[in-house]
Order: C-alpha cells, then structure tokens, then sequence
C-alpha cells in the first residue's frame, strides 16, 4: 500500500545481473525481487550507482503518469543500466515530458490513432495473407520469421513511414545493429548517426517536393514521414526532433517482428491453446491481449525515470535525483490484479495489462503492435490449418544478441 509517512528505510543494493534468457522464460532475479517487496534497490551491469525499482501494478501505474518523476532528467546521466551504451539523440519522444512530449507526439497522430490503424488493416491484411500464401506454395518446412513474421513486419512500418522498396533492406540492417549487445558501441552508434541522417533528409524531400518522395511518387498525405515534414513545416517540431521520432518508429515498427514470434512460439508450443483459437474465432483478440501480458517482451527494464522532488512510497523516501525503473512484467505478474497470473487464460476479463507502458509515454505504436498480432494469428490458424512447429520447443533459436527478446528461427509444418 503507498503511503506518504516515512516509516522504513532503504532496502539492501540488489545486483542485477541481467540473464540472457530464451523463450518466454521470466527472469527469476525479477521474481525474487518480487516476492521481497514492491520497493527495492537494484544495479544493473552497466551505467553507474543504483536506481530504485517498482514492481506492483498499482506503483507501476502511478510513477509512470506523475510529473514528479521525469524522463527528460535522465539525459546526460549515467545511470545504471542493462544496456552497454546510452546516447539519447535530441529530441527523442522517449527522454521528453510533458508538454513537450504531447507536442510531439501529435505530430504522429493520424498515422497511428484508430482511425489511422483501421485504414491500414485492409492493406496489412493482404500483405500477411501473400506472405503466408507463398510459404504454402513452396511447401512444409518453413521458417516462420523469415518467410512471414520479418518480412510482414518490414513492410508494414516502411509502408507506414514512407520508406521506398529500395531502402529497406538497408534499414533493416541498421536496426539490427541499434537493437544488438554484441555488435560493439561504435557499430550501434554509427547505425543509429546512418539511420538520423536518412530520415533527416527524407523529411527535408517531403517538405521541398510537397509530400512526393525521393522517386517523385505522391506518398499519401498520412506516411509519418509526410506527417513530421507537415510538423515542421508548420514550426510544431523542429528538424532534429522530426528525424528522431522516425528513426525510433522504424525501429520500434521492425521490432514488432519479435512480439508476434513470441506469441507464435507460445501457440506452436501449447497445441490445446493452438486448438482452441482455431475453434473459437471470436475469441482471438481477447487471446492476443492475454499473450501481451503473458510473454516477457524484453529482458530487465526499459528507460528509468529521475524523481524531481521527495516521494515516500510503501514507507521508504524516494528522494530528489534518484533514478527509479518501473518493471511492466512483472506488473503484468501482479496477483493482486491478475488471479494465477502465471497461467496463460484466453478468458482473463479484464485484462489491465501495461505491456505498452502506461500513462504519457505509453507505446505508440500499440494500435499497429496489436493489429499485426491479429492479423498474423488470422491468417496464421485459417489458411493453415495443420500448422504446427516443426521442433521441439527447447530446440528453437532465440536472439541472444538484442535488446528485444525474439525467436531467431520458428521452424513449423503442416
């Protein structure tokens, strides 16, 4: 329960040592620190000191929609951290807060509000069902990311960024190197300075030539990049700020590759859930929600928060500069709000989950992460109905190289 009366003090420096797991697997460090208490101290592998960590459904949703804790403060700062570099570019939506932020992310509006998602479905949809339509024609085996979940995912974010045919390979590859552990600081770096500065000139193009892109063709007045270019056209964002908000949808967009793959794993490795969806239609998108708040959708903890002023919380003084993480999983574990929360229930009503965050900076793009995991499920379970995985589960091959958890491989069969 919060409380605002100091009445405990600190608890113990708990070293994290961040665990390169595989499959859906929770972190068990996470579920000690868990069962030790809602607030604790925690390092993590890199950055410097200590930051406090809050794991309760209820804490979670209070610090990440309160002012006094700020993502903005965290840049320049060294805190401790899981990933080895941390380089926030200018204007980045992630390090603003309010009114910045809802400044930005207005700029983005109609191509992800619901309006701007249900135009995309129909498109979306025929691009899913072609990409499962040629693994058909080619015949069982197949590997489900790289025939379907990859380039499905690829094309629907470059579609909706207004990325050419031509460019997307290599931006792919760029991603693939801002999301990786292991492909060295320098690489990630200048990947991310190669990615700015496409989506930089991109956005001057649409701006000079009118909403056409680099070829000439009209990019539809709703592609983000016709959208930023608009924005700073008209002085709500500048430059800079236009190039940042691409770069990370692009790589947020790709990385959805990695949501759905978790959720097939989970489908392909429990047939009866398999069975059932495949019976019971209807069901499916109250099934998409439950595997959101069921599968870990990365390891350890996203970006912390910095505390402008003292807060008490559960009796314990969270003072003025301190860096705090919320964890969304295990708020997504939280048996005060979710009954047995270690069982997968397609028929879990409600379902409160905050595997998109909560409060300001809550994902954008949770319309299209949640469009593309219906759609693939669809086109998935109706078009194939003898899908089934072609190994065993401990057999399939997770990235152990990136920020975001995801199978490198799905081999199935039908």
């Amino acid at each position: 329960m919060t409380t605002s009366e100091e009445t405990l003090g600190a608890p113990p420096v708990r070293h994290w040592p961040v665990l390169r797991l595989t499959g859906v697997d929770f972190d068990p460090v996470l579920a000690e620190l868990m069962r030790e208490g809602p607030i604790n101290r925690i390092q993590l592998p890199n950055g410097e000191g200590w930051a406090w960590l809050l794991t309760r459904h209820d804490d979670v949703r209070l610090v990440t929609d309160d002012p006094r804790f700020s993502r903005a403060e965290v840049a320049g700062r060294q805190v401790t951290r899981w990933a080895p570099r941390f380089a926030p570019r200018p204007g980045a939506m992630t390090l603003a807060d309010t009114p910045d932020h809802a400044r930005l992310r207005r700029a983005l509006a109609p191509a992800f509000d619901a309006p701007g998602i249900a135009r995309l479905r129909a498109t979306a949809r025929r691009k899913v069902e072609a990409a499962v339509d040629a693994m058909l024609r080619d015949g069982p085996p197949a590997d489900l990311v790289a025939r379907v979940l990859e380039p499905f995912a690829v094309t629907v974010i470059s579609d909706l960024m207004g990325v050419p045919e031509a460019d997307r390979e290599e931006m792919r590859v760029r991603t693939r190197r801002i999301l990786s552990l292991t492909d060295g600081a320098e690489a990630g770096e200048r990947a991310e300075r190669d990615m700015t500065a496409y989506f930089a000139k991109a956005v001057a193009e649409h701006r000079d030539s009118g909403g056409r892109d680099s070829g000439g063709r009209d990019s539809g007045e709703e592609d983000v990049l016709s959208l930023l270019a608009a924005a700073v056209g008209r002085g709500d964002i500048t430059e800079e700020e236009a190039s940042a908000l691409a770069g990370s949808l692009q790589i947020g967009g790709e990385a959805l590759t990695h949501n759905t793959g978790r959720m097939c794993f989970v489908l392909l490795s429990r047939p009866d859930l398999l069975a059932r969806l495949r019976e019971e239609p209807g069901l499916r998108p109250r099934a998409v929600e439950e595997l959101l708040r069921y599968v870990p959708h990365r390891n350890a903890v996203g970006l912390s928060r910095i505390a402008l002023e003292d807060v008490v919380l559960h009796g314990v003084r969270i003072r003025a500069g301190d860096p705090v993480y919320v964890s969304y999983l295990a708020a997504n574990r939280d048996p005060d709000v979710f009954p047995d929360p270690e069982r997968i229930d397609f028929d879990r009503d409600p379902n409160p989950h905050l595997a998109f965050g909560h409060g300001a900076h809550r994902c954008v793009g949770a319309g299209l992460a949640r469009l593309e995991a219906e759609l693939v499920v669809d086109a998935l379970l109706d078009r194939v109905p003898g899908l089934r995985s072609a190994v065993p589960p401990a057999e399939v091959r997770w990235r152990r190289d990136a920020l975001i958890r995801g199978p490198e491989a799905l081999p199935v069969t039908w």
